[in-house]
This record gives C-alpha cells, structure tokens and sequence, in this order.
C-alpha cells in the first residue's frame, strides 16, 4: 500500500484489512496498535455491546433502472441497537479488535466509522440529486481548510449525539473522552482557512451545491512547540492513525506537468503544446460536509501526490537506491507542509508548484464533471461558479485559460470570456509583505506555457486600458499584471483581479480601502459595479451548538427550539430576557462553567494553575507584528510593574486577571517568534512571583489550533483584536468570541467596526487612531524619534533592566519602535490602549452591567452568521440556488 494513502506509519506496527465502502473504491485500511489504554473495553462489556441488538443496516441508496429515487426515508435505522451493531461491526470486522483489548482509541474509530457509513448515504444521495438535476456548484478554492475535528460536529449535524453517548455509556466509556481521541486536521493555519471551512459548511447547511478544493497535507503547518521560551517547530503528524473522515479516490487522479518546453501550433497563433518529462499525479481525497437540519452534505475534496509510477526499477536494480526513489520523494514533499519556508529560492519554487498543483487538478476535475453534462464549454458559467480564497489559487486562470486553448481548441476571445465569467476572487489584505508575487523567470521555468499566458493576458488587458486612456503610460505601468522590477515579478492579485468578474473584500472598511489603494485604478477602469463587499460569517454550528452547549441550551429555551442554529436572527429574542434575574443567574453560570473548562485545559497543556474567577482576558490569532502582541505584553508588563509598588493589601483589591496568548509564528519570522519568547519570559517570571500570586497570571497555549480555541472562545471575559486600524482585513475570531458572550477590546478596524454597529458600541472597547490618520502617523515617525509615554517608558525599563531575562534578547523589538519608524503605532496607541484597560476593569467590577453587555451582544449577532455571507455570495456574485434534497419531490 502507498504511503500516500495517509495511514501510513513507520513508527507504528500496523495490521491491514479490506474495507469495502459504499460509493468509495476499495481501499486499505491499516489499523493502529493501542498506543495508550486509557479504558479498556472488557470481554462482558463487549458481549453487552453484541447483544443490544443485530438489526442489518440497510443497503446504500442505488439506482432504480436508471431512475433517481428519494432514499431520505431509507437512511439507516437511528435506534440505539443499530447503533451498538454498527460499533461492534468495526471494532470487530474493520478493526480486529479482540474483546479484551480495546482502548478508547479503538471505540474513537469504530464510533467514527460507523457515524461515517451515515454521512456517506447523504452524501451519494446529495452528489446523485444535483447530478440529476444539472444543478450549478460552487466551487471554493483554498489553500487552508482548518477544518477541526470532525466526529462531535458530525454527531450533532446528524442528531445522534445522544444515541452515541449512550452506546458508548453502556460499555464504559465517556463521549467526551472519546471525542478527544480525534486529532485536528492539519490543513490550515489561520482566519483563512477556518473561513473556508466556515463556507463550505454554511453551503451544506443552507442547500447550495458546493464543493471546497484544497490540498491534503501530510504535516500541515507544523506542531508548535515552546522550548525554554522559544517556538520550536515540529511536524504535525496528524494522518498517523487512520482517517476516518476520508475517502482516498484513486480513481480521481490526474496529470500535472512542470518545466519543459513549448511547441507552437501552425494552426494557431495563440495555441501551444506543452511537452515534458516531469509529470506528477494528483490523486483526490475527500471529506464529506455534513449539514445541520438538512440531508444535504457537502465536500472537500483534497489533492495529494500519488507516487506510484514514479518508483525506477532500473534504477534499483542497478543499485542507485537514492535515483529510484528521487521521482517519488520529489513528489511526495508537494504536499506534505502547508507554507514551505520561502526564505530561500528553493522554498519558493516548491510553494509555487504546490500552488499549481492544487489549480491544475481541481480544473481538470471541474471540467470532467462539466463535461458529464454534454453541454457546449460556453456554457461552462451557467454549470461552475469558482471562487478565488485569497492569491493563492490565482493560477487557476492561466490553468483554465490553457486547458480551453491548448486541449480544448477554443479561440483566445472565447476562452477568455468563459474564464472571467467563471471566477471571482475574494481579497483579504492590503498589507505588501501578503500581496503575493512570483518572479518571472521562476515561473517560466517551472510553468513556461502559463508565464506566456500570462504576457498574453497582460497585452490585452493593457490594450484595452490604452484604447480608453490613450497616452497614459503611468496608469499602464500602475496596473501592469507584470512589475518591472529586478527580476520582474507578476503580480498574482492583479492577475486575480483582471480575471474575475467579482472582486470582494471581507469587512466594509476593507473593502472601501482596496477600492481606495491596491485596486484604485481598476475601479477607474473597470467600474465600482465589480468592486464589492462580502464581510466575513462563522458557522453557529462549530463556534456556538458544538463549543458552547450550556449558552446553546439557553439559547433553545428562549427560541423555543433549536431553529437558531440556522437562523441566527432568532438570537434577538435573548433581548426579552434581559430583565430576567434566573436567567441572567443561569447566563452567568454558564459562562463560569466555560472559565473552569478552560482553566483544566491551562492546566493540562501548560501546567499553570489559574483562578477560573479572574477575569479572562484573551488573545488568540497568528503571531504579527501587526496583530500587536507586542503591544499586549508590552501592557502587561506595565501591569506587573503596578502590582510591584503596591502593598499586599493594595494588590488583593485589584481585579484579578489572567491574560491568555495563543498563536503559531511563521517558521521564517524572526520577529514574531521574538514575541513568544518574549510573552513567555515574562510569563515564566510573573508566574513565579508569591507576591502577585492569582493577581495576574499570564499563559501562552502551545499549538493553537480549532480544538484550543473551542475551549478558549466560549470562557473569554474580553478578546483583544488589536491591530493597527486599516491593517486587518475582517478577523473572524472577533465574531466567535462575541457569538460566546465574550467583549471586545480592540481598535477601530476590520469586522470589529461593523460589530460595534450591530451590537452597540457600548459593547465594545474602542481604542486607538482611525485608519485615515494612520499615514500622518507614520509619515511622522519616519522621520522622529517617537516620545513613549510614561507606561510605555517603564516597560522598556523594566526589560532593559534584565528582569525578565537577557534584555539584549529583546532589543530588536524595542528598536523596531524608538529607532524603526514604529510602523504599526504601538507608540501612538499604548495610551488609550490602558486607558481602555482600566475601562475594562471598571465595567467588569460591575457585574449586572457586565451580564447585560454580554446577553446583548448575543443577541445582535446575527449578521456575522456564514450563512448570510453564503447566501450574499450566491445571490450577488454565482447566481446560484439552494437545492434541499429533501424536498427533491421524488
């Protein structure tokens, strides 16, 4: 069996049986030895198990003489007896596991698959409806799908978490220790990929027929690790134990070329055939969606290497071990690390050829399914909406343009209309360093035909521009897909932008600034009708009915069932219970329940003990300078020098506080992981201080990740979202903490504007300038030496005194703002930002009024669902309908 395949593990003995799957090929399931034995499930616990009940599982939905027939009535039988067979048969059948020895990791995965065998017959039954009726599909392309566990979401989407609970109750194990047997899925990082998610999820939720595409990555991103202080990377092993919420399709597998040479068409001027030697396979992997209140379940379908047929027996046999398997390592290292370091050229190249391997095969794939319509390719529009999530999949245009040229024999003007009426793409920074550029001559070694599309696309577009301001060769030079640089580099938002008939940004701030700055002169060219605003949306299913379930009951007392959880506009129905002193009571309980969670977790993952009645204070995102930790443990090193002064009886009168870091630095970002070790020394010295004891305590949680933040997110007191305005494009992060109950802290910038507007802004702690100062600002600094406040002063003090360790360690970062330019204004913003501080501790002292804040901010959350971002796309920007399985009408 492949390695490729995903179970595959050198460190751990593996036995392999054939599991035959229901609408999936075949496929090798290794199984892996306990490596922990947590429970261990006994002979009579398993004998009880046998005997609750052997009712057969009914057969997988079929066609009926070619005839598509309405299954939602046949689905597989919810009694608990099924239940307990269809766990048994796993353990026993799939598995191979004997009666007396089954650990909790053993019923993980014979509970999995046995929810999976579910989620499959909806979703043959969704794939076969859509099909049938030549439905339009969208078609998300992300690089990062952070994805998160996927077994309790599962469980709750398909209403049996409590059948569950009971079967596995009845053998002696707890649902909640088998839920954390499952590990996250390593395939995001970010805001960015659990926005995708987030998509992908509310389409199968609200019935559009949606798939996402991605990459399955061996290692993600990477496990962070904290090392005396220090972000140590290492790889996330996530696919070492078996996967049960995917399907591997090698019958979905297509070519990808690299490098290699042009020969032209005689036919064509503008046709090529592309020839070369390297060739890889890119072998589909996917992972059912299920959806919430509905049959319907989406997909996410995951490209990786398939390395078969790049083994060199020759090779081999002659003795050069290494050159018979280079092909395949080559191949493999595609897709094993999300971001490679891209700090060298060898980085670079190989992000670049991940980056086209996922376009190529998911166009391919889009077009095969197309092509299953008999529809002339002109109608490729009306069948495939393709959404662009961030640069990243910008090769897709040149892809698709190539595909309908080369192979397909279209004319230029045909191929171009098709593609640009085909794509839209979503923006979502203005920040230089993340608008995203490759090097031409890069390109045109390991892409020669797409580096000559992409001259090709460019001529035209500046044709035109020239033919409607003749004579301006600034404006041309301006909006060049191509920078003339030294090497000259394309521009891929640009490339996105010319060749999407949508572009969006993510917050109406964000919007109107990219209208303003990176696209200001294709609003002149193209119309402000293409420049529109999509702000950003969670999923109430994750951030709300899975990770808060003590608010989510409330929630369902006061609507009267659990309909909010698609229809978050019931949420204002809390505003009625304002007044209602057992309710607020109850409110309050469930957010200090939320805080006792957490602090076992603290506990658990860093072996800090904190008071889960401090106030929770919170900030959890990637490591960036313009994020602004720097800013927050610049504050709280303040804060401990305060508690310093004061006598034992002062402090005990201060408001307890714990403040909570959690985020992954870039593995190349020397700043940012300067940061953490910054944070954790002063952590490593606050927390060891008798004399400020449960005052303040300061934690970094390793390894941040879906799971971390489902158990930070509902026991926040305050977020913090603190970037310097106009930097952040939306955040999603500050709209979970809100849907939880949490308040905000933070700057007048991306969604938290629009928040403010929906839930008051007395809801909300505002600090800082306004995106329209921030240039005066910087200008300013550039040229004078800014002048710290007196609080700002005392933490550069108390670090250059060497009290949280080698202050020479930290210098840069102070540098960055005395002698740098402080381009991210912490110096400007640090006086409001404690005058906001003591805001925060002013209003939290007053309990009634803290309790109203939160309830109301519940209840005026609506418009951050992602269904209403889904529904907004689908309406404004791909012209599609819901399609509810159900009511098929069958």
């Amino acid at each position: 069996m492949s390695q490729n395949s995903g179970y595959f593990s050198s460190t751990i003995p593996l036995n392999t049986v054939k599991a035959t799957t229901p609408g999936v090929h075949d496929a090798d399931v290794p199984v892996a030895r306990p490596t922990s034995l947590k429970r261990v499930l006994s002979g009579p616990a398993l004998k009880t198990m046998l005997a609750g009940g052997a009712s057969s599982q009914p057969k997988t939905p079929t066609r009926d003489d070619g005839e598509f027939r309405d299954y939602s009535h046949s689905e597989i039988s919810r009694d608990v007896a099924t239940i307990k067979n269809s766990v048994v048969m796993h353990l026993t059948a799939t598995f191979l596991r004997t009666p007396a020895n089954i650990d909790s990791g053993q019923a993980y995965l014979a509970s999995a698959f046995s929810v999976r065998d579910r989620l499959l017959q909806r979703w043959n039954l969704t794939n076969e409806y859509h099909d049938k009726i030549g439905a339009k599909r969208v078609y998300y392309m992300s690089l990062e799908f952070l994805i998160g566990r996927t077994f309790d979401n599962a469980l709750l989407a398909l209403g049996l978490r409590e059948e569950y609970s009971k079967v596995l109750g009845d053998v002696g194990f707890c649902l909640e220790d088998i839920i954390d047997e499952e590990r996250d899925a390593a395939l995001g990082n970010g805001g960015l990929g659990r926005l995708a998610a987030c998509y992908v999820d509310s389409m199968a939720c609200s019935n559009y027929p949606g798939w996402g595409y991605g990459l399955r990555y061996k290692y993600g991103m990477f496990q962070q690790q904290i090392l005396n202080g220090y972000q140590v990377e290492a790889p996330d092993c996530w696919l070492d134990s078996p996967n049960p919420w995917e399907f591997p399709r090698p019958d979905v597998t297509y070519p990808v070329k690299f490098y290699g040479h042009l020969v032209r068409d005689p036919q064509s001027e503008h046709r090529f055939k592309w020839e070369s030697n390297v060739v890889y396979d890119a072998m589909a992997f996917d992972v059912p969606v299920p959806g919430y209140g509905t049959t319907n379940v989406g997909n996410i379908r995951l490209w990786s290497c398939k390395t078969n047929t790049l083994f060199d027996l020759n090779k081999f046999n002659s003795g050069d071990y290494q050159g018979a398997t280079g092909g395949q390592v080559a191949a493999q290292i595609l897709t094993d690390v999300l971001y490679p370091n891209d700090n060298t050229s060898e980085g670079k190249e190989l992000r670049l050829r991940q980056e086209y391997l996922f376009c190529s095969a998911t166009m391919q794939d889009i077009l095969a399914r197309f092509r299953k319509t008999n529809r002339p390719l002109s109608d490729l529009p009306d069948m495939a909406a393709i959404q662009l999530n961030d640069t990243h999949p910008t090769l897709a245009v040149p892809e698709l343009l190539r595909i309908l040229i080369d192979d397909e024999g279209l004319s230029w003007d045909e191929a171009w209309e098709i593609t640009t009426r085909t794509f839209a793409f979503t923006n979502h920074t203005i920040l230089p360093e993340a608008m995203e550029k490759w090097p031409v001559p890069m390109l045109d070694k390991i892409l020669p035909r797409h580096m000559g599309i992409i001259y090709d696309i460019n001529l035209f577009f500046l044709q035109t521009v020239e033919k409607q301001f003749p004579g301006d060769r600034e404006l041309l030079r301006k909006i060049s897909i191509i920078e003339e640089s030294n090497p000259q580099q394309v521009r891929m938002a640009f490339l996105a932008c010319v060749g999407s008939h949508k572009v969006n940004g993510v917050a109406a701030i964000h919007s109107d600034i990219i209208k303003q700055t990176i696209f200001k002169d294709f609003v002149r060219i193209q119309g402000e009708a293409k420049f529109i605003n999509k702000t950003n949306g969670v999923s109430p299913r994750r951030w709300m009915n899975e990770c808060n379930p003590d608010m989510s009951a409330l929630l369902t007392e006061v609507v009267g069932d659990r309909s909010w959880v698609n229809d978050l506009t019931k949420l204002n129905q809390l505003e009625d219970r304002i007044s209602d002193a057992g309710f607020r009571e109850r409110w309050w309980a469930a957010k200090q329940k939320n805080k006792e969670r957490l602090a076992e977790y603290i506990l658990t993952t860093t072996g800090i003990k904190v008071s889960a009645h401090a106030l929770f204070d919170v900030q959890v995102k990637r490591i960036h300078e313009y994020k602004r930790q720097l800013m927050n443990i610049f504050s709280v090193i303040y804060r401990y020098y305060q508690l310093k002064q004061m006598s034992p009886e002062q402090r005990e009168q201060e408001l307890h506080r714990v403040v909570i870091f959690a985020g992954k630095a870039a593995s190349g970002y020397w700043v940012a992981k300067q940061v953490i070790k910054l944070i954790n020394s002063v952590a490593e010295v606050i927390n060891a201080d008798d004399e400020i004891g449960d005052v303040l305590k300061v934690v970094f949680i390793p390894d941040y990740s879906v799971t971390a933040a489902e158990y930070i997110i509902p026991a926040s007191d305050i977020s913090q979202h603190i970037s310097t305005a106009g930097t952040e494009a939306s955040g999603t992060s500050n709209m979970k903490f809100v849907l939880n109950g949490g308040i905000i802290l933070g700057t007048v910038d991306g969604a938290n504007i629009e928040i403010g507007e929906e839930v008051g802004e007395e809801q909300i702690f505002f600090f800082g300038c306004l995106a329209h100062e921030v240039e005066d600002f910087r200008h300013y600094l550039r040229f004078n030496q800014p002048k710290p406040d007196a609080a700002l002063q005392t933490a550069f003090d108390m670090i250059q005194r060497n009290t949280f360790g080698d202050a020479q360690l930290f210098q840069p970062l102070i540098d960055a703002i005395m002698r740098g330019g402080d381009v991210y204004l912490l110096s400007v913003d640090f006086p409001s930002y404690i005058q906001a501080h003591k805001a925060v501790e002013e209003a939290y002292r007053n309990h009634d009024e803290w309790v109203t804040k939160s309830i109301l901010s519940v209840a005026r959350m609506s418009k951050f669902s992602s269904d209403r971002s889904i529904q907004e796309y689908a309406e404004e920007v791909w012209n599609i309908e819901p399609q509810p399985v159900l009511n098929c009408g069958l």
